[in-house]
């Protein structure tokens, strides 16, 4: 795993294989960011006349590399585009992808020296997380020598004066983005390794290593506390389904948080089965459990003064002589009755248990989180999740948070018009399944049926962004994401603050 570390010394005299400065888009052409200038001196004030002669613009996601001068310690310099030159400075995202764009670029490099514009405690931790994020590989089933293993170790070169806090920066840097990097390699695992009884394993293990509580229900457990929704979609399947409670507690906290993650380790859609082209991906549709699982051990971590919980609802959704048919009616935790009326329609069966279970502990708020539907995706694209509550305010927080750490999301409605069909169900409480247009905002509805009275709750889907399968931006590589991870840390952190 990479290294992220500090140093104040200047950069034209640290050595290492890479010197990484930023480049912008001025208004008469390409234009050196901060940080910059000691390197451009070495080059006799030359740097930006050399890099536009190579065809570097400055735009976002660029990258073009130039042999150093003998003025220069590191052998090389590399210069990565950050967009438009603001006046004021660079938005945190345009630093956290530059410092992504660095990383993957210098994959085989021992070390590499970042003199990108970053003097903020703020700043310097936008480049560290995007320099580790960026840096990720997943190559677990890949043979010895098969691709470039991730840059060794990132210094961040930061002024004198405040280089405590730079120093602190990074380390919350580290601890939050090596628990992404778990939530990415977790969706990156493939399912006949990764399954409800092997997750769980994981997560107590890490809680054993951080000092955080985890109980484990297996099928016999839910059996007898009659939770129908998890026994419903995992009865199909060889590897039973998990309900894995992870807590983390602080003795100064005044709020309790519950995050709940959708954990479906392989959905085939049961015996409404997926068509080609429409499941070969589907180990990631446990990629909210994964967030919420990295988001407690990250707050663990950070040690931010506010008690989370989270709910692991974890099964494997396969076709078999056992398996739910469309038409069964499941008895979900709490009493609900539930009529299947689709079996791939089995996220929101597992959440409904697990969010039931959740509210007994009357926390202040619920999230849950997962990938829940393809009409999100419809709706918005593949790089931006939807936000719904059943609280306004609750909605426009947690969408303004996504926005502050860089994950694009959309508040969305829930329609009340649109629960009837779940509600027409002639043999049962419920149907698993309403009206096809707004498809996301009905299981958003359906979700909030078992909401218990009083507790505040939102719903992310990250259906689109949470597996990307295009060529990797900025710090984004191709696969898991650890989408939403983010979002959930900034909203405890608010809340540990009393800003939420």
């Amino acid at each position: 795993m990479t290294a992220l570390s500090v140093s104040t010394s200047s950069a034209a005299s640290l050595r290492a294989d890479a010197l990484v400065v930023g480049v912008a888009k001025g208004p008469k052409g390409i234009v050196l960011a901060p940080g910059a200038e000691a390197v451009n001196e070495a080059f006799e004030g030359k740097l930006a006349e050399i890099l536009g002669t190579l065809g570097a613009t400055g735009a976002e996601g660029e990258a073009v590399k130039v042999h150093s001068p003998a003025g220069l310690k590191a052998a090389l310099v590399l210069a990565v585009g950050l967009g438009e030159a603001g006046e004021e400075g660079y938005e945190l995202e345009a630093l956290r992808r530059a410092g992504g764009v660095a990383a993957r670029t210098l994959a085989g490099a021992k070390k590499a020296a970042l003199a990108l514009p970053a003097e903020s405690a703020a700043e310097i931790e936008a480049v560290a997380l995007g320099g580790l994020l960026g840096s990720y590989a997943f190559g677990t089933y890949k043979g010895n020598g098969n691709g470039k293993e991730p840059v060794g170790e990132l210094v961040l070169l930061a002024p004198r004066k405040g280089s405590k806090d730079a120093k602190a920066a990074v380390e919350r840097a580290a601890a939050l983005g090596e628990e992404m990097n778990r939530a990415r390699d977790l969706v990156n695992t493939a399912p006949n390794d990764l399954n409800p009884k092997s997750f769980a394993a994981i997560a107590q293990a890490a809680g054993k290593e951080h000092g955080l509580k985890v109980e484990v229900l297996d099928e016999k457990a839910l059996t007898k506390g009659g939770f129908g929704g998890l026994l419903g979609v995992g009865v199909g399947s060889t590897n039973p389904p998990r309900l894995v409670k992870v807590a983390y507690t602080h003795p100064k906290a005044k709020a309790t948080l519950a995050f709940v993650g959708k954990g479906i380790t392989y959905d085939s859609g049961g015996i409404s089965l997926k068509p080609a082209g429409h499941n070969e991906t589907m180990k990631c549709d446990m990629a909210g459990a994964a967030a919420v699982f990295a988001a407690v051990v990250a707050a663990k971590r950070l040690g931010l003064a506010v008690n989370v919980t989270g709910w692991l609802a974890l099964a494997e959704n396969m076709p078999s002589g056992s398996a739910t048919r469309p038409g069964d009616v499941l008895r979900m935790y709490g009493g609900k009755t539930v009529e299947v009326l689709n079996t791939d329609a089995e996220g929101r069966l597992v959440l409904a248990d697990a969010i039931v279970r959740a509210g007994e502990e009357n926390p202040d708020v619920i999230v849950d989180v997962a990938t829940l539907t393809g009409a999100m995706v419809l709706a918005l694209g593949n790089r931006t999740f939807g936000v719904m509550a059943n609280n306004d305010e609750l909605r426009d927080d947690l969408h303004a948070v996504a926005g502050e750490v860089g994950e694009p999301s959309w508040p969305m409605p829930l329609p009340a018009d649109l629960r009837k069909g779940m509600t027409e169900s002639t043999i049962a409480d419920l149907a698993n399944m309403g009206e096809r247009m707004g498809g996301g905002l009905v299981a958003g509805l359906f979700l909030k049926e078992f909401v218990a009275e009083g507790i505040d709750w939102a719903h992310l889907d990250i259906a689109g962004p949470a597996f990307h399968e295009g060529a990797p931006f900025g710090y984004t590589p191709k696969g898991g994401t650890a989408v939403a991870v983010r979002t959930l840390v900034r909203f405890a952190e608010r809340t540990a603050n009393g800003k939420a």
